[in-house]
């Protein structure tokens, strides 16, 4: 009887030391608590915001970032849409990202949130903002060693066009929730998601449109409930999750009007006639497309980018909108998660 009870201790003894072995072994290329929680940066701490001096045709300006964690191997950079909102809808991250040892970084583009507005219509340019982001990459330390870029909507057109310029610099590409042909865009709104609006309701937002009248309160009153709560986020706006309210509330109207037009059916903006398609071979960096269901894009074109880049991969929200990160949050952040890791994994 001792003896049963000596080998049944020794049994539960070498099943605790070897649960406590599995705890303390961290997967390969994982980062501790602690080494992700620590801030290396020198001097004075800020809690990771770094505010970057960038240039422009019109002088220099400032622009505002801010990294979550520090992981080495691990940086991505968020590139939010709009164009014109701000980075604050991303911080639905916080709740995923961390927990994975994913380092990444909040940016306000200049024009946006926390970063200087010249108020100067003439800094809304494509190639400007794609210049912008690669000072913040410098400014930041990021390489092909850990760069990841994210970019969503308006974000992903900035995302593809500094991949087809700067993809030495990417250890991987996101592209969320976006085409790469504003003319095949507007013709998905027009031709697939207009037609899902009652003739009536449609009727009379193709009135306010004709007549420039987009400041009448009619105009939100029938997109709303006809279009952003079946396209954009499929909540009631009541419902919306507070980052979000609060990202959209301060869009920069003039950014947004300048590169996108007035109209949320297609654009009509300076980004009226951008089209990258037959780039998309140039990008040979792991790549991958995120579309979903319901959202303002058309999801089988997503599908189609991840087949036109060298390596491409494709993530379908089935239950998502444009805001799928909301919508569909578990298949959206289990998919980026997985992308990041195994993208991790094979370059390492």
């Amino acid at each position: 009887m001792i003896i049963y009870k000596r080998i049944i201790s020794l049994v539960f003894a070498a099943l605790f030391l070897a649960a406590c072995n599995k705890e303390n072994q961290l997967p390969k290329n994982s980062t501790s608590q602690n080494t992700y929680l620590k801030d290396n940066t020198k001097g004075i701490k800020t809690g990771g915001v770094k505010i970057v001096e960038i240039t422009t045709p019109k002088g220099k300006f400032k622009v505002w970032t801010k990294t979550v964690g520090n992981n080495p191997k691990i940086k991505v950079l968020l590139l939010n849409g709009g164009p014109g909102a701000t980075h604050e809808y991303f911080e639905c991250m916080e709740s995923f990202l961390p927990a994975e040892g994913i380092e990444f970084i909040y940016y306000d583009q200049l024009g946006t949130g926390n970063s200087d507005n010249p108020n100067d219509p003439a800094l809304w340019d494509l190639p400007r903002f794609v210049d912008e982001i690669e000072q913040v990459r410098q400014a930041l330390n990021l390489n092909k060693d850990n760069f990841y870029l994210l970019g969503h909507s308006w974000g992903g057109i900035l995302a593809a066009e500094y991949a087809l310029k700067y993809q030495e610099n990417l250890k991987g590409l996101i592209i969320s929730n976006m085409m790469m042909s504003a003319i095949d865009y507007s013709n998905y709104s027009k031709d697939v998601l207009a037609k899902q609006i009652d003739p009536a309701v449609l009727a009379q937002l193709r009135e306010i449109e004709k007549n420039k009248d987009f400041k009448n309160p009619k105009y939100m009153e029938l997109l709303i409930p006809n279009f952003y709560a079946k396209h954009i986020i499929k909540m009631d706006i009541s419902s919306w999750p507070e980052p979000l309210s609060r990202s959209f509330g301060k869009i920069n109207e003039s950014l947004y009007v300048t590169m996108q037009g007035p109209s949320e059916f297609g654009i009509s903006g300076k980004l009226e006639k951008w089209d990258v398609k037959n780039q998309l071979s140039k990008i040979t960096v792991p790549t991958l497309s995120i579309g979903a269901k319901d959202d303002t894009m058309d999801p089988k074109h997503m599908e189609w980018i991840s087949t036109q880049v060298k390596n491409g991969t494709f993530l379908y929200c089935d239950k998502g909108s444009h805001m799928a990160m909301y919508d569909d949050q578990e298949t959206y952040m289990k998919g980026l998660i997985k992308f990041i890791k195994d993208t991790d994994s094979k370059l390492n």
